[in-house]
């Protein structure tokens, strides 16, 4: 088989439509239909079921795809090794990108990399904190970056700064809930991110800190959007204490309590990657941008409170 098969069923695979990924390849659809329809009787299994709607991953399909990517991306790390023999830093890094992108210095990292090393492509993914980690640690993103303090022994992380969490509700709720006590505070409706995400571990913690169990929740994929319905007078959430701070300033919403609940931000890579030249690379951006970084402690915002509640001890 060839890297340029496997190439064709990584794409058809994540589009999920061959007139897409023969584009993104710069290939006919005969083309790449031709190839796949090569991979297969080569492998004799079928990767695809061809539909109306697209083209979809067979049982067989999605088996072989983790082996397909982690294929191109050894090719990968091999051609960018020779490369760095030639003093020369190229290849394509996939980034996984979480929170919003002034949190992570997003474009600083980017603009970064293309002013350092010109032959450096770098894609990135918007991903939920604990998908980011998953990618990462199962080879479908080559880095990330990510908050929480979970570690696994494949993934090497490069610690940014400290993040803090605070209990917020909606403004026009704030005489109501002034002094409110944890099983009032349950009894309200939370937002809360999917499982999978750090918000929602931090949530989770809280919870079990304080043995209360709330009577609703109501999940969001992104914290913009969690902030938007608190506002909206829809629930209680947590929320980035920076973000917290700066919404209750301007009376779009409350600060219940003195609680924070603190985590870190921090840029993963697999461990056994650690030597790649392009990995290494973007790593050293990240580096620099975040030494040169002016940041405020978490914790010493200030912004108007409700009475105080009890620390949540972490």
């Amino acid at each position: 088989m060839e890297l340029y098969q496997l190439k064709g069923f990584a794409a058809v695979a994540e589009l999920g439509q061959l007139t897409r990924a023969a584009e993104r390849l710069h290939i006919s659809q005969p083309a790449l239909s031709a190839q796949i329809k090569a991979l297969e009787d080569e492998l004799a299994v079928a990767l695809f079921e061809r539909g109306a709607g697209g083209m979809t991953l067979t049982a067989a399909g999605r088996q072989l795809l983790p082996e397909a990517e982690r294929t191109l991306t050894a090719a990968q790390a091999l051609r960018s090794q020779a490369l760095a023999l030639r003093g020369e830093i190229a290849g394509r890094v996939r980034l996984g990108s979480v929170g919003d992108p002034e949190l992570t210095r997003l474009a600083e990292v980017l603009r970064g990399a293309v002013d350092c090393f010109p032959l450096l492509e770098v894609d990135v993914h918007h991903e939920i904190s604990g998908a980011a980690f998953e990618k990462v640690r199962d080879g479908e993103l080559d880095a990330a970056f990510y908050y929480g303090n979970l570690v696994h022994p494949a993934v090497a992380t490069l610690a940014l700064r400290e993040l803090a969490f605070r209990i917020v509700v909606p403004s026009t709720w704030a005489g109501r809930l002034a002094t409110a006590d944890w099983k009032t505070i349950a009894a309200e409706p939370w937002l809360t991110t999917p499982p999978i995400s750090t918000h929602h571990v931090l949530a989770t913690e809280l919870f079990t800190a304080h043995g209360i169990e709330p009577a609703r929740q109501v999940e969001a994929d992104h914290e913009a959007v969690i902030s938007s319905l608190v506002a909206a007078g829809v629930g209680v959430a947590l929320m980035r204490e920076d973000m917290a701070v700066a919404d209750a300033a301007a009376g779009r919403i409350a600060i219940w309590g003195d609680t924070r609940l603190r985590t870190s931000l921090q840029f993963i890579f697999r461990r056994d990657r650690e030597s790649d030249p392009a990995i290494h690379a973007v790593r050293d951006v990240v580096s620099d941008v975040w030494a040169h970084a002016r940041l405020p402690a978490a914790g010493s915002g200030e912004a108007p409170s409700l009475a105080a509640a009890s620390a949540l001890p972490l």
